[in-house]
């Protein structure tokens, strides 16, 4: 009874003395948009630096286009000559037509035999089929023609949306493989924050909650929303919970900006429930 007691008075002063603060610790995070080529090839030239601030459509980078400018002539070349191979077919069909549609009034008349008759049939069959062959043969060529300009286009980056330049990864004169990152880019939407609340202040972060977010320097707290909240505790204590144990677990929440603020990846912030 007696160790009942002074347990629960341990307990109760470890209460009183526990600091009435909310504030939660976090950091800055950001989530890059890696903008990089389709296509292999050397970094012609960067029209930026890191730090640039930009906007959508903004040059990005140039790939030199030479081997693929090789690649987009031969295409082209062989979509007209497949254009001119079916215009020669057309007119070949349409002369086995008129020469079977002729030979046909002939030997109604009786004035034509049946063997002939069913030759012109058969080159009007073969005419038609040469002239199926050449249209796909074109389309075909014509697609290979349109995806080489395409390629070509796609050597020119260009920023998908407005922000700023964090980071280069290959310089003037690199090779980089097809799909590795050139340049980073940083929007204001895509900058966030993360930290990490007990269990017991989960009930007042739903995702859509609103939070304040202070750091140095950064002036007046900064309205932040909800966007995440884990659904397992970042650190896994003992099995048995006791009550001080369960005080120590802690959920990793993200919160976003609504516009551009001066915090920055990494940077330590403070946050609060907004009232």
């Amino acid at each position: 009874m007696k160790r009942a007691l002074i347990a629960a008075i341990g307990l109760l002063t470890a209460a009183c003395a526990a600091p009435n603060d909310d504030s939660m610790q976090g950091y800055g995070e950001a989530e890059y948009i890696y903008l990089a080529s389709q296509e292999t090839g050397v970094v012609r030239d960067l029209a930026v630096r890191e730090g640039d601030i930009v906007e959508a459509g903004a040059r990005i980078y140039a790939l030199d286009p030479d081997r693929l400018t090789y690649s987009a002539q031969s295409a082209r070349a062989q979509s007209a000559a497949a254009a001119q191979a079916v215009r020669t077919a057309q007119a070949q069909a349409a002369l086995a037509q008129s020469t079977y549609q002729r030979g046909a009034e002939l030997f109604e008349r009786g004035f034509y035999s049946r063997a002939r008759l069913d030759a012109d049939r058969a080159a009007l069959d073969a005419a038609n089929a040469q002239l199926a062959r050449t249209q796909r043969e074109a389309g075909a060529a014509g697609a290979a023609s349109s995806l080489a300009r395409t390629r070509l286009n796609d050597l020119d980056g260009v920023s998908p949306a407005a922000g700023s330049i964090e980071r280069i990864y290959r310089r003037a004169g690199e090779v980089v493989p097809a799909g590795q990152p050139i340049v980073a880019l940083l929007t204001p939407e895509n900058m966030k924050v993360r930290f990490f609340a007990p269990q017991a202040m989960l009930s007042r972060l739903p995702v859509g909650a609103r939070v304040m977010v202070s750091c140095d320097g950064c002036g007046a707290p900064l309205p932040a929303v909800v966007s995440y909240v884990a659904r397992e505790p970042q650190f896994t204590p003992p099995v048995i919970y006791s009550l001080e144990e369960r005080e120590k677990l802690v959920f990793l929440v993200e919160a976003r900006f609504s516009e551009e603020t001066p915090i920055r990846p990494g940077m330590p912030v403070d946050v609060r429930i907004a009232p």
